[in-house]
């Protein structure tokens, strides 16, 4: 729920107006998004073949690498958005 609404909240951003931030900021949301899911696929068992839950797979580096996008991109995108509207 939470990533839903960092989505759903950086999509409205981003319809207010096309700033490099608000473009980081949905990027980031996205990689949120893309976690959950790999947790979703993991306990239903989809897509076995991208080994998910195993160490050095396919879906451990899938989830550990949108969870440091999402990290990075997301606050990077709030704070640029802050930092310019003071400007």
């Amino acid at each position: 729920m939470p990533a839903a609404v960092l989505l759903s909240g950086s999509l409205i951003r981003l319809s207010r107006g096309k700033t490099v931030g608000s473009i980081l900021q949905l990027a980031g949301a996205g990689c949120f998004v893309v976690v959950v899911l790999t947790h979703i696929f993991e306990v239903l068992r989809w897509f076995p073949s991208m080994g998910w839950g195993l160490e050095r797979s396919a879906g451990h580096y899938l989830d550990l690498t949108s969870g440091a996008l999402g990290v990075t991109l997301f606050p990077l995108g709030y704070l640029l958005d802050a930092f310019l509207r003071r400007a």
